[in-house]
């Protein structure tokens, strides 16, 4: 019997276990059962889409169906690098000598300190693509542009019709040339009238709303420059809707329906679906500041590391932070990666990640001297672009040694804190914002219950393009206890459960209903590791709860397949049981970035999450990191 009843498991962990399997074959130097196993995936990938489209209506696109299809992207990359090896096409620059750097499919984005390579696009660049993603929508022509399109008509029609004559009806020429030039006269006078008699309504109209946004704000003190932009920012709302019905609308079906939240969430969507609205323009500059405050920092922190270390292991993720080549593999791109200007549009802008149960590094688990090895893979690695994408995602394989030009590293650690602290500031007067200027445009929202879901949703739209620098950044902050971490999980990888304290009538034995291959709570320990997917802190607070649920599930299915249930009514695990199971479970995620992750849960998630079900996973997978955390140390309690 499969851990946590692999009978209910959704197609993406089944996916995931194929796309492992793979790995494990392709680590092992096994090319040929490789390319096999990743085209199997692929095949099972697209019959589970298939299945899920021919049922059609809402269930033929799931929230899991973009991370499948980046799943079999990833998984057919493989195949071909496999083929690559199969077929004896193999690099061999490093026998050749230098050689011209091979074309890659990323788009190079080059800091400003002196050249370097960045894995995050430069703040005027990241403001283009938010422009050019808003002006994606169609826009009504002026009375001008108009006119210009129906001079462009008649002209051509002009055109046609003098190719059709003879060079013996010149005066036929000469009247239709009069005529066309006096019709595109009268257009352009017609059209400029028109856009006059426009810009006065217009102006007249924006005075009319601004005395009512005044009213609005009338105080016998003096405004703030925010609360002077709040107003100016309200008028623009109601200038808006002046042109629009769709507000009226949906405000008609809050006030009708008030308590129904699904309608909060639909009325966010759509808001944010017009980039010409004054919220979704705000949203869009908000975020730009944000990402110019985070670039530097982060761009300047990963120059100053990449000068420390150039040669890195070939251990992580692609873009996506599905699939892991094995410790000296070869390096594999990623199809789609945050330095691609598409991906950005997408919001597909993530770190590297590892979820693979495959080790994070040899060197780790080594006794060699540390310079030794250091300077053994600076020897045999080029500095490449992917090697700066992996090594952004892979803090444990920083250097923790003193750098080679005197510095104080408890003075720029404490410097880092103050900047994260100002920057979290930020975000969170950025969301007050928002929030408060769609509660200004929908009064129907003013509900303790609809705020909550009306800030879930801004949330999700705020953070999507910046949870990778601000990642980046966290996993700078905390770098020595991700390093203490990813040690531990190294060292005591294949520790047994009974080893970290779980009772043994909570897992099965060597052998015992389990498929081979797998481990006790490998079906939570896919599950915990779906949060590297998400990039809004709600959606991975939920994937932790999920994780919870399924080490309940599991260890009831234990328990079951034991004859070990407890008496009827009571639970199969109590508190005391969570803590070391959830532990195993992180030993085995391989996830060190969760220290960072968790601690950001921590900053950005509401308080009405901290004191329920969600609150308590968090602090629990919290307390189970610092205890994993402190097996690197030699302690090891039962």
């Amino acid at each position: 019997m499969a851990a946590g009843g692999d009978g209910a498991v959704k197609p993406l962990q089944s996916a995931m276990k194929l796309a492992a399997g793979a790995i494990e074959l392709d680590t092992g130097n096994r090319p040929r059962e490789a390319y096999v196993e990743y085209l199997k995936s692929i095949s099972y990938i697209s019959q589970a889409l298939l299945e899920e489209a021919a049922k059609g209506g809402s269930d033929a696109v799931t929230p899991d169906t973009p991370k499948m299809l980046k799943l079999a992207e990833q998984c057919l990359e493989r195949a071909k690098s496999s083929t690559a090896v199969l077929g004896k096409v193999k690099p061999a620059a490093h026998e050749r000598g230098p050689s011209p750097a091979p074309i890659s499919r990323h788009r190079r984005v080059f800091s400003d300190e002196g050249g370097k390579l960045s894995p995050f696009l430069p703040p005027e660049i990241f403001q283009k693509l938010q422009i050019t993603k808003a002006q994606g929508t169609k826009k009504e022509l002026t009375p001008l542009e108009e006119a210009s399109l129906q001079n462009q008509k008649l002209r051509a029609a002009y055109e046609a019709r003098v190719a059709r004559l003879n060079p013996s009806q010149a005066v036929q020429k000469t009247s239709l040339t009069l005529t066309l030039q006096r019709q595109m006269m009268e257009n352009l006078v017609i059209a400029k009238a028109r856009e006059e008699t426009l810009q006065r309504k217009m102006e007249e109209r924006r005075l009319r709303l601004q005395e009512a946004a005044n009213r609005r704000f009338s105080s016998n003190i003096a405004l703030t420059p925010e609360e002077q932009e709040q107003r100016a920012l309200y008028a623009a709302i109601l200038e808006y809707e002046q042109d629009h019905e769709w507000p009226k609308l949906w405000k008609a079906k809050l006030k009708k329906n008030p308590t129904d939240l699904s309608l909060v969430s639909g009325l966010i969507s759509h808001l944010l679906s017009f980039p010409e609205h004054p919220i979704p323009q705000l949203l869009t500059k908000l975020q730009h500041a944000i990402y110019s405050r985070l670039y530097p920092i982060v761009s300047q922190n990963l120059a100053d590391l990449s000068t420390a270390s150039r040669g890195f292991s070939s251990l992580l993720l692609d873009a996506e932070g599905l699939l892991t080549p094995a410790p000296g593999g070869r390096k594999l791109r990623s199809s789609q990666s945050l330095y691609c200007m598409a991906s950005v549009q997408e919001n597909k802008v993530n770190l590297q990640h590892s979820l693979s149960t495959a080790p994070l590094s040899e060197d780790l688990a080594t006794e060699s001297s540390p310079q030794e090895g250091t300077a053994a893979r600076l020897a045999d690695r080029e500095s490449s672009f992917e090697d700066l994408e992996r090594f952004l995602a892979a803090p444990e394989s920083w250097p923790t040694g003193p750098p080679a030009e005197p510095q104080a590293p408890a003075e720029k650690r404490a410097s880092l804190q103050e900047q994260l602290k100002a920057i979290v500031k930020d975000i969170h007067n950025s969301l007050d914002r928002l929030l408060s200027l769609a509660l200004l445009a929908f009064e129907g929202l003013n509900t303790a219950s609809s705020k909550d879901q009306c800030l879930a949703r801004i949330e999700e739209a705020f953070f999507s393009p910046l949870w990778a620098p601000l990642l980046a950044l966290y996993r700078r902050v905390y770098q020595a206890r991700e390093v203490a971490l990813s040690r531990s999980m190294e060292r005591h990888r294949n520790m047994p459960p009974s080893e970290i304290g779980v009772s043994a009538n909570l897992f099965p034995q060597d052998g015992e209903g389990r498929v081979a291959g797998s481990y006790p709570y490998s079906t939570a320990v896919q599950e915990l590791g779906l949060i590297l997917l998400e990039s809004c802190p709600q959606r991975k607070l939920e994937c932790i709860v999920r994780a919870l649920r399924v080490i309940c599930e599991c260890a009831e299915e234990y328990c079951t397949a034991r004859e070990s249930w407890p008496q009827p009514g009571s639970a199969a695990i109590g508190a005391d049981d969570l803590l070391p199971i959830l532990s195993y479970v992180v030993l085995k995620s391989d996830l060190p970035q969760l220290v960072a992750e968790c601690a950001a849960l921590e900053e950005f998630i509401h308080e009405g999450y901290l004191i329920g079900e969600e609150g308590y996973c968090l602090t629990s997978l919290q307390s189970a990191l610092s205890y994993v955390e402190s097996l690197h140390g030699g302690v090891l309690v039962k």
